[in-house]
């Protein structure tokens, strides 16, 4: 279940308001939120690999292992990708965060290698790479911004080379895609106040106003409170706070302590 960004966001606002230490406009959370959710999606990964050298207990729901297996499984895609005459090889999908398993007709996995060790497999009939035993090398990604137009950016694309050469279909892909960014959506009231927006952020809509809808947090609701304290650490430098920032750090310590002890 998801993490409502109205409930953050006016729990942070109460916090630094209560004490008139300071205010946090949208775009400043909007900001914030985003880079506290990938900081902690990007924490499930190293927990679970220490949690792989733990073994597993019998816990129904006291299994650290199977809980953050539970919180990364949302991100998790499988999707087919094609083949680019333009740049001649693979284009992954502009979402992909951590690539998992690469997939020839579902059946063969395709083993991930460098351009050295391509070199040196390809030299040997025996080893050299077959549509049963392919091979990748994962390339630089293209992306950036539109030299046509330069406030068009164009979405990161990452690029793999695909060997045997003759494959140019089948291909599929397992990996982790990155949590979308956060977003408190508003309109403005009679009064020029911000009027929570809660209906859902589509960035092929129109709006009448570049901050209407709204995207929740996508990470687990059990990590609310450290999203809070996170978002209060980044909000107390945004606000030149060091006050709020040494208490919310201490809180998310102390927070991250229990988890793991």
């Amino acid at each position: 279940m998801a993490i409502n960004v109205n409930t953050v966001y006016q729990t942070a606002l109460f916090i630094l308001n209560k004490e008139q230490r300071g205010y946090l406009t949208p775009s400043e959370f909007n900001n914030i939120a985003s880079q506290v959710q990938l900081e902690i999606f990007e924490q499930y990964v190293e927990d679970l690999n220490q949690q792989l050298r733990v073994p597993t207990n019998s816990s129904q729901y006291g299994d650290r292992r199977k809980n953050i297996e539970e919180n990364i499984s949302i991100f998790e895609k499988h999707e087919p990708i094609v083949y680019s005459t333009t740049y001649n090889c693979f284009l992954l999908p502009t979402d992909v965060h951590r690539i998992g398993t690469i997939m020839y007709k579902e059946e063969q996995e395709a083993q991930r290698i460098s351009r050295k060790e391509f070199l040196h497999l390809n030299m040997s009939k025996l080893t050299k790479p077959s549509t049963k035993y392919p091979v990748y090398i994962q390339k630089e990604s293209i992306g950036g911004y539109d030299p046509n137009n330069p406030q068009t950016a164009i979405p990161s694309q990452q690029l793999v080379d695909v060997y045997p050469e003759i494959i140019k279909e089948d291909m599929s892909l397992s990996y982790i895609r990155k949590p979308k960014n956060v977003r408190w959506g508003y309109t403005v009231g009679s009064q020029g106040q911000y009027v929570y927006d809660p209906s859902p952020f589509d960035s092929s809509v129109s709006y009448n106003t570049p901050s209407e809808g709204s995207t929740n947090f996508e990470i687990s609701n059990t990590d609310q409170t450290s999203v809070i304290l996170k978002v209060l650490v980044y909000a107390g430098v945004v606000i030149r706070d060091p006050q709020i920032v040494q208490a919310a750090a201490t809180e998310v310590q102390k927070t991250e302590q229990n988890q793991k002890s």
